[in-house]
């Protein structure tokens, strides 16, 4: 049995749900709100964050331990490539958006607008989501940069890098805090990442309180 402890909304969690999809791994889903901290969630992982992946007797957190874990157990198809310089790239960029981007652009935006909400936690502080909105436009032109000689972000397949970028991504559209229209190729690799069939579930994600965009679910934009 596997069962995927998550948050919707989490770029974390939607990281892990796409590798695990692409794979073709099926999964149970039962989500998890971290604040809550129930017991049995801290006995199986005293940090209380998620994504957490049980598969039978294991335990696996962090979402980057648990996608080397299913790299290397589920080989196909690969998310990493075969050359070590290649690798590296594709692991630096994954590291990008879960430590960087996250830090300047997620944090500030989603969970101002999002989490703080769900937790009853108070009111979004707006020199956060001014600084988010601010971060997030370099973070645009930075990936724009890179498709000017690349066909996915970190080269010509599609590895880890670009699930962990188009997680982040998806939480924020859900909110409507990504300007499309800042780069063509941002928008169109965008496209082609969510028209995969592992992004359907993510697509169809709705978490009470919020809608999103008409645009959101649509693969045209």
């Amino acid at each position: 049995m596997r069962r995927l402890y998550h948050m919707p909304l989490s770029p974390f969690c939607r990281k892990v749900r796409l590798v695990l999809a692409e794979k073709k791994i099926e999964v149970e889903l039962a989500e998890e709100k971290p604040w809550e901290r129930r017991m049995d969630y801290l006995r199986m992982n005293p940090a209380g964050k998620v994504p957490l992946l049980k598969i039978d007797d294991l335990v696996l957190a962090e979402s980057s331990a648990i996608f080397e874990y299913i790299e290397e157990t589920h080989p196909e198809p690969p998310l990493l490539p075969r050359k070590p310089a290649a690798r590296a790239e594709a692991r630096r960029l994954a590291a990008w958006f879960d430590d960087k981007f996250h830090h300047e652009v997620t944090a500030n935006l989603l969970y101002e607008r999002v989490n703080k909400k769900l937790m009853k936690a108070g009111y979004p502080e707006s020199e956060k989501i001014k600084a988010g909105l601010r971060n997030i436009k370099y973070h645009l032109d930075y990936m724009e940069w890179l498709f000017e000689s690349r066909g996915w972000l970190a080269g010509d397949q599609m590895t880890i890098a670009d699930f962990a970028a188009a997680a982040h991504l998806s939480c924020l559209d859900y909110v409507a805090d990504v300007d499309w229209t800042r780069g063509q190729g941002v928008r169109d690799w965008y496209a082609k990442i969510k028209s995969r069939p592992a992004f359907r579930s993510i697509l169809a994600d709705l978490v009470p309180g919020f809608t999103p965009p008409q645009h959101y679910a649509d693969l045209d934009f």
